[in-house]
């Protein structure tokens, strides 16, 4: 075959593809600026295909300290992260909507200040998603990843809101989750992993889009050293090319009896 062949089918397989691509919208809704990296290949490869992927960072990233940096909790920090999460999405080739919300939605001030802070903020993605009209919306699964407060706040925030109303349109919400065979204590496969068979998306990409994802991370400098993104790398990439998802999947019959 030659390369003139080669090079034609290769444009219209690309053709075919962005054709099959044309119109869907990607809404993928985490945390904080950092939090994009768990799927971030996956938002690379629909960008790519021509899907309008609008990625969704819900809180300000005040209380980012941690053992890689010096940096105070608060506004300072706030302004940092704000931009690293710009430079990522830049890199990732997606629409950036970063709210305002505090880290811990506000949980350290107890009833009154957490209570109407979390509500504002699932009033807003409400508003998001009717505006965005998405064909599809991934967040965080109910372990949050790390069991983290604000992930698995915001997985249940955008599963009240899917749940809430009959959309315009169908929408399919996905999980992403950590398949169990890739942790190896029982104690973390109870604390954050899923078995396989709940799993039941598997999205592939290449390589290519797995060097974007993480020349991506390299714009959270405040999180991580390089030489840490090394090391996330090279275990991510040992897990191989694929992103694992859990669809909401509605129950397609009413039952009168729980057994």
């Amino acid at each position: 075959m030659t390369k003139k062949i080669l090079i034609i089918i290769s444009i219209l397989f690309f053709t075919q593809a962005n054709c099959q691509f044309k119109g869907k919208k990607i809404l993928a809704i985490f945390s904080h600026p950092d939090d994009e990296q768990t799927i971030a290949p996956i938002l690379v490869k629909y960008a790519d295909l021509g899907v309008s992927v609008d990625l969704v960072i819900c809180t300000d990233g005040r209380y980012g300290v941690n053992q890689y940096n010096n940096f105070k909790a608060g506004e300072e920090l706030v302004e940092i992260r704000k931009n690293e999460m710009k430079c990522a999405a830049n890199k990732l080739g997606v629409n950036l909507i970063h709210l305002n919300y505090h880290d811990q939605l506000k949980a350290r001030e107890g009833f009154d200040g957490h209570i109407p802070h979390v509500r504002k903020l699932i009033l807003e993605l409400k508003e998001l998603i009717e505006l965005s009209e998405p064909d599809v919306i991934i967040t965080w699964g109910p372990d949050g990843g790390t069991n983290h407060l604000d992930h698995r706040l915001v997985s249940t925030s955008v599963t009240q809101v899917f749940l809430s109303k009959e959309w315009n349109k169908e929408i399919s919400l996905y999980y992403y989750g950590t398949p169990n065979h890739f942790i190896k204590d029982k104690k973390n496969q109870t604390l954050r992993g899923q078995e396989k068979k709940y799993l039941t998306t598997e999205i592939s990409f290449n390589d290519n889009h797995f060097k974007t994802a993480y020349d991506a991370l390299l714009c959270h400098e405040s999180q991580y050293p390089k030489e840490i993104i090394e090391k996330l790398r090279r275990e991510r990439k040992s897990n191989g090319n694929i992103v694992y998802l859990r669809k909401f999947v509605f129950p397609s019959t009413i039952e009168k009896s729980l057994f």
